[in-house]
């Protein structure tokens, strides 16, 4: 009897904990807008709860008639579309396209690389004909930008949409692309000695600066993207805060609840127990949830400084797990963070997962900029062309284990014909 009720016991403490988990999965992947909504709906149906919003003078609130009707705006996607659709190209290129279309993220970000997009064609078509399509249809589209594969793609592309003299496209492109990136002062430093002017420098480097790294987000009216957290910068440091501003700030009726609990005592109410329960849970579940978003921001954001300060188009390989060992989390709990979450940065708004960037050897951590950059070097300075093959040979003694195909894939990401063609 001890052992039959011991493990009912059990199986009703797991339940809960699933159940309770659940809900905390739940709540945590939520963005700004959906946790807010949500927020409301249990403000209204749950009387031991209460709000307060810490509104500034230039911050909304989301009772002042604030429209949430999502539908009743075009999306990105179908922006692109619409797009396509006007443009006369052959029945080939639209299919190409438009599956292309379909693998941009809501920043502008072509997710896909070369070998999934032909799984999801099931290799109906040949390398160059998408390659065509991305360079061609996808990334002449407005948000000017969209379409990039990485953040120096993003900006060469918006670049060359500008009306610039020459001199100065060539001299951008060529910083962007150079093979001293890591370190913008020794680049600065070379075109100096070369009777370079300082200020067609600086120049140059604010309008790298300039670039939207996410301009898949400037279609979407910026109403409906709530950043989370904000980035403040000082001389030596950043501070990376949760924005409290027209975010319902939730209490609890301790009076009400001190006159429930007096007549509970004469006679028990599961609902009424069960609601007290839920307002408890949700004050603390939406006060960790925040707290947790902040330190992942945190955490990304300082591995990220000179991004922020001294080098506007480096960023640091991160990924999911990375941040997962050093915080003591889970790597699903960091990929549920990132659904969704925006981070108001001095560089403007951008998905928080904009600053994960994974890295593409096994081996020695690197970008896939950075290997676009050896590579470039490595046939810079060839001799004699070299293979893919050699190439990969050449990385692998660098400590960069990669496969020949991933050389061939960002050989051709940066437009470099193979060692027949050079």
């Amino acid at each position: 009897m001890n052992l039959l009720l011991s493990k009912n016991l059990k199986q009703k403490l797991n339940l809960n904990i699933t159940s309770s988990l659940r809900k905390s999965i739940d709540l945590l992947q939520l963005s700004r807008f959906e946790l807010v909504k949500k927020i409301e709906n249990e403000i209204s149906d749950n009387p031991f709860l209460e709000k307060e919003y810490k509104v500034s003078e230039n911050s909304r609130n989301f009772d002042d008639g604030f429209n949430f009707d999502f539908e009743s705006k075009i999306s990105l996607r179908d922006h692109l579309l619409n797009q396509l659709s006007d443009l006369k190209i052959s029945k080939e290129d639209y299919e190409i396209s438009k599956m292309l279309i379909e693998c941009i993220d809501e920043s502008g970000k072509l997710t896909a690389d070369l070998n999934e997009i032909n799984k999801i064609s099931n290799h109906s078509y040949k390398t160059h004909s998408i390659l065509k399509n991305i360079y061609n249809v996808i990334q002449k589209m407005t948000p000017i930008g969209i379409g990039f594969r990485n953040h120096k793609e993003c900006i060469k592309i918006q670049i060359e949409h500008k009306e610039l003299p020459q001199k100065k496209k060539n001299l951008i492109l060529d910083i962007l692309f150079n093979e001293d990136l890591d370190d913008i002062k020794k680049i600065k430093e070379k075109y100096l000695r070369n009777n370079l002017n300082e200020k067609f420098f600086e120049e140059a480097i604010s309008e790298i600066k300039a670039c939207d790294l996410s301009p898949g987000l400037n279609y979407e009216n910026t109403q409906y993207i709530e950043a989370d957290l904000k980035v403040s910068l000082n001389k030596s440091d950043l501070k990376v805060d949760f924005i409290d501003e027209a975010f319902p700030l939730i209490k609890i009726d301790n009076d009400l609840i001190e006159e429930v609990k007096k007549e509970l005592k004469n006679k028990k109410n599961p609902k009424i127990l069960k609601k007290i329960n839920d307002a408890k849970w949700l004050l603390t579940s939406v006060k960790k949830r925040n707290n947790t978003i902040t330190k992942v921001g945190e955490y990304i954001c300082q591995k990220q400084l000179s991004f922020f300060y001294d080098n506007p188009i480096k960023i640091n390989t991160l990924n999911n797990k990375d941040i997962a060992e050093d915080l003591g989390l889970h790597p699903s709990t960091i990929s549920r963070i990132m659904r969704y979450k925006y981070i108001d940065t001095p560089k403007g708004i951008m998905p928080l997962k904009a600053l994960l960037v994974p890295s593409v050897s096994k081996g020695r951590k690197i970008s896939e900029v950075q290997l676009s950059h050896l590579i470039a070097e490595i046939i810079k300075f060839e001799n004699r062309p070299k293979s893919d093959k050699k190439i990969t040979i050449e990385l692998n003694k660098r400590g960069i284990n990669l496969a020949r195909r991933t050389v061939t894939k960002y050989r051709e990401k940066i437009n470099i014909p193979s060692s027949r063609y050079r």
